[in-house]
């Protein structure tokens, strides 16, 4: 197998950190067969790149990405020093990132390089990959133009989690007569603070049995706002930043409020009963697809939740027992856990068949 994957991913407040969260489970994977990884990226928060580098991970500041020409020009730099030292193979670098054009993925295939592209959209006119990744459930759907030899692996048999989250492969949660434990998460940045909403709302259910966890996710700068609302709080509340336990929160929950990104295919292995609020525009085809299937309840667009409908939403959840078991087993069935590893399998097979 080639030792060497690069990892071209950002994170930012607009961005949020879904990008390099999943690639870094994709990293663990890698790793996990004795391969070495590097992250090449523009990433403002301190408390995510030393989760890279105490992952074991090499870390490469990009400091203005693409478009900006000196992004390119050190992703190419880069590879090529790797490529020329001594009994190494050229390099698979991974693209996770909406802003990586067709002619920045073409110059990457150009230069000989072995290029693996993560996109949830199909938005480009043509992706020049040896390997396309859309672990969505609606990908299947969505019409990809690709180079003519371009590998695409679709669906959710290749959600890309985090080692973390394996431990609990084959695990079945105790589904109570009544929820009580609630997990509200809204990804790792919430600029539009939409957790204060959700706290607002469960303020309203007026419920003291509830307890209730809110991660703020490492680039949320919304501390002071959502601190004033959960003191207004008649039930139990945890506010938590730089988590590290995910896996142990959702095992804990009996419900969650999330963001309809990454963090549902994570939910849905753990069999936690989501209701699912659209935060941006990459999400909302998703939601509408788990939801008519009936996997989980999606409420919209965050700029139209109305606080009655979400009251009505979760209070019809909590009280619901036999839904909670249903959705529960619904999500633990469409992702079993063995995603990333089929990710690596693919690349190291092609790194194989090449020779």
């Amino acid at each position: 197998m080639n030792k060497n994957l690069i990892i071209r991913a950002d994170s930012s407040l607009q961005i949020g950190t879904g990008h390099i969260m999943r690639c870094i489970a994709l990293a663990q994977a890698w790793q996990d067969r004795s391969g070495n990884v590097t992250f090449l990226s523009h990433c403002d928060n301190e408390t995510l790149r030393k989760r890279i580098i105490d992952e074991g991970f090499n870390f490469i500041p990009i400091d203005k990405p693409h478009p900006a020409p000196y992004d390119l020009h050190s992703t190419l730099e880069i590879l090529s020093a790797i490529s020329h030292q001594p009994s190494t193979a050229s390099p698979w670098l991974a693209l996770d990132g909406y802003h990586f054009t067709p002619d920045y993925q073409k110059t990457i295939k150009r230069n000989g390089y072995k290029l693996l592209v993560i996109d949830d959209l199909a938005h480009l006119d043509h992706y020049h990959a040896d390997t396309l990744l859309n672990q969505n459930s609606n990908a299947s759907s969505l019409r990809y133009s690709c180079d003519r030899n371009t590998m695409k692996l679709l669906g959710c048999e290749y959600v890309l989690l985090r080692k973390e989250f394996l431990k609990y492969r084959g695990w079945r949660r105790q589904i109570p007569e009544k929820a009580r434990k609630i997990l509200v998460t809204m990804g790792g940045s919430d600029p539009n603070n939409v957790t204060l909403k959700v706290i607002s709302a469960l303020n309203s259910l007026n419920d003291p049995d509830l307890e209730v966890k809110i991660v703020a996710g490492p680039a949320n700068s919304n501390a002071i706002s959502l601190e004033k609302e959960l003191h207004l709080s008649p039930f139990t509340f945890h506010l938590l930043t730089s988590v590290n336990n995910m896996p142990e929160l959702m095992a804990w929950s009996d419900v969650a409020v999330t963001a309809a990104g990454s963090t549902c295919w994570e939910l849905a292995f753990m069999g936690v009963t989501p209701i699912t609020v659209v935060i941006s525009e990459n999400q909302q085809d998703v939601a509408k697809e788990l939801d008519r299937d009936k996997i989980f309840k999606t409420i919209g667009w965050y700029t139209k939740m109305s606080k009655d409908t979400l009251i009505t939403e979760l209070s019809s959840l909590m009280q619901d027992k036999e839904l909670r078991e249903r959705k529960s087993r619904l999500g633990q069935k469409l992702v079993d856990g063995k995603g990333s590893k089929n990710v690596v399998d693919v690349l190291a097979q092609k790194c194989v068949s090449q020779y």
